[in-house]
């Protein structure tokens, strides 16, 4: 079953300091994604990969294009600015589309176990549970993440994406701060998302994460002109 369907995407940026120069970084960029389906984008840095991520979740206006996403058992179309339309974006960020960022962004003294369990909306004990298994342990769950190293903040932030269950769920770089044992953990986890019919859109620099999760690879390419 299709879970989101992207086509034509159209995404350029201006930089106003540079005299209004206009660099387009989508031109027609399309992909379709499945339940339980993994597909890692690939490409260069600055090919526009995480620009990707950030219009099928809503967060950049595209120039043109249609982003369907099934929510609620609807084809959805993300991308229409019709009225309304930041209210639906905010619906379907809550019940169907997760996203795990490379960074954590929280509002600052909030504990570790407060930030998951609230995106879970469950039990805080599956939010503890979820937070040991990536290494973060009881002693630490109750202090902000603002006092974490960055690799223990990415974790939290793994954490926090994971435990919302979305059906679709975009993952920009996750382990980039991450070892070898719990990077094993988050393939873990997406293993297990997928098999609950989770379908991921993800981007992984490190190859042995890409070759372990991934079922289709899809290139994005540096467009050169700019005007």
């Amino acid at each position: 079953m299709i879970m989101l369907r992207a086509t034509g995407l159209r995404k350029e940026f201006t930089l106003h300091l540079q005299g209004g120069v206009r660099l387009p970084v989508l031109d027609g960029f399309g992909l379709t994604v499945r339940a339980g389906e993994c597909v890692v984008l690939a490409g260069p840095s600055g090919a526009g990969k995480t620009t990707v991520l950030r219009s099928l979740y809503g967060t950049y206006r595209l120039a043109d294009g249609e982003i369907l996403v099934r929510h609620r058992g609807v084809m959805t179309d993300i991308a229409n600015r019709a009225a309304g339309h930041e209210r639906q974006v905010m619906e379907v960020r809550r019940e169907t589309v997760g996203y795990v960022s490379q960074f954590l962004r929280v509002v600052p003294r909030i504990s570790a176990l407060a930030i998951v369990t609230e995106a879970g909306a469950g039990a805080a004990s599956a939010a503890a549970a979820l937070l040991d298994r990536l290494d973060i342990p009881a002693r630490l769950q109750g202090l902000p993440p603002a006092t974490f190293s960055g690799g223990e903040q990415q974790r939290v932030n793994l954490a926090r994406g994971f435990i919302g269950q979305h059906p679709v769920l975009l993952l920009d770089e996750p382990t980039a701060s991450l070892d070898a044992t719990r990077r094993d953990v988050v393939i873990e986890l997406i293993r297990e998302a997928k098999a609950r019919g989770t379908a991921i859109i993800g981007i992984f620099h490190d190859a042995h994460m890409r070759d372990a999760v991934a079922d289709t690879l899809i290139s994005v390419q540096v467009l050169q002109d700019a005007a």
